[in-house]
């Protein structure tokens, strides 16, 4: 990955002006944890439109599905987009969608606009994952070149559990959260765009492919290396969409705890987890990291189900933190290893083909989830997705140590 970023940020004359204070570098990553920041500011206050708009957990995770809709649509249709047309137009465009969304919630007071605002903020995010961890990459000064793809991934899941953070504590002790959570999610997006403005473009040849919309392909070359990557991914997103729609209906019906700061802060400590786990990845290498995140997902998905049958708050915070660590893990294992696969000209392609996978993993099974809720409980459908998941990253595991024995048998 450093070799073709550097030669990357050489061709665009990046090195120059990225290694003088990183400042393009530094931007890059803040948008990205910006929009992501955004996409789920509403997570802790879902209870709170619950109870002023008298809709049940099913429709949260509907609520929350659109948004994986809106990102896989962006994915599939613009993934590749800013491979020919450069990436910083497609980052100002995932803002603006990032700003529109936050007005719908901001004047919105209906399922209407909430499903638009999910819908926005869903496109905004499928411009922006492939885009934005290509561009973090490609801006990386040569003293971070070996920990730029941290720094994106890092960027990702960081703005993804600063959101519910944010509106969990403004939830609590300011006035009007429904409004006045969005109003700071504006300013922040507005500093974002002020600062994309000012990057310099990394792609110089924007005309040599087609600009139009096309099918994402993954080259046959890079699939061993992104199907165990996309398994291991959609195990870890799952349980990142569980608690980023139904953890707040979790504390308050299975545990009894209905404050917005706390279910705010215990998703938070998801995604500071997952940061952590990406932090490990280090030291425990790219081709050990993505096996062993499984299994420590594995285990944080069997004490998130001793949590909800014993009603635990504290265990339910260990298991989060524990499944987060091997999210973290494994994701930037499968990410790092996908992008040192992938050809320079179809990188960004590669990885939003990548994301396509993952928020597919954000969605469906939340609101398989939902539909569990209503005939089977809220607790019982939470222990059936907690296994379903374990499964898949034991199966994940098992798979790469098979290939691992194969390899070293050859």
């Amino acid at each position: 990955m450093s070799r073709l970023s550097t030669r990357r940020r050489d061709d665009a004359g990046c090195d120059r002006y990225g290694d003088r204070r990183g400042r393009p570098f530094a931007v890059a990553a803040y948008a990205f944890a910006v929009v992501m920041c955004g996409t789920t500011l509403p997570t802790p206050l879902y209870g709170l439109y619950q109870r002023e708009l008298g809709f049940s957990s099913l429709m949260v995770t509907l609520i929350f599905a659109v948004y994986a809709v809106g990102v896989i649509v962006a994915l599939l249709l613009l993934g590749q987009l800013s491979d020919s047309v450069g990436r910083r137009p497609i980052l100002l465009a995932g803002l603006v969608l990032s700003a529109m969304s936050a007005l719908c919630f901001l004047f919105g007071r209906g399922l209407p606009e909430l499903f638009v605002g999910r819908v926005l903020s869903g496109l905004s995010a499928g411009l922006f994952t492939g885009t934005a961890t290509v561009a973090v990459v490609e801006l990386a000064p040569r003293r971070w070149a070996g920990a730029a793809t941290l720094v994106a991934t890092a960027a990702n899941m960081g703005g993804l559990g600063s959101g519910p953070l944010l509106a969990g504590l403004l939830a609590q002790y300011v006035p009007d959260p429904l409004r006045q959570v969005f109003v700071v999610d504006l300013a922040l997006v507005a500093a974002a765009v002020v600062g994309v403005l000012l990057i310099p473009e990394t792609v110089r040849d924007r005309h040599g492919t087609s600009r139009g919309p096309r099918r994402l392909r993954v080259p046959r070359s890079v699939r061993p290396a992104f199907v165990p990557a996309a398994m291991a991914g959609f195990a870890g997103f799952a349980t990142l969409g569980l608690f980023t729609s139904v953890a707040p209906s979790f504390l308050s019906e299975v545990v009894g705890v209905s404050d917005p700061a706390v279910s705010g802060t215990v998703v938070f400590a998801v995604f500071a987890a997952s940061t952590a786990g990406q932090l490990l990845m280090g030291r425990v290498g790219v081709r050990r990291a993505l096996p062993w995140g499984c299994v420590v997902l594995v285990a944080g998905m069997a004490m998130i189900s001793a949590a909800l049958v014993t009603a635990s708050l504290p265990l339910l915070v260990v298991g989060a933190v524990t499944a987060g660590a091997g999210q973290g893990l494994s994701f930037r294992a499968g990410v790092t290893t996908v992008g040192e696969h992938s050809p320079a000209e179809r990188r960004a392609e590669v990885t939003s083909a990548l994301f396509v996978v993952l928020y597919v993993a954000i969605s469906i099974p939340v609101v398989g989830v939902g539909m569990m809720a209503v005939t089977l409980g809220l607790r019982q459908a939470g222990l059936i997705f907690s296994g379903c998941v374990a499964l898949l990253a034991a199966a994940t595991a098992s798979l790469l140590a098979l290939r691992r024995m194969r390899g070293a048998g050859e």
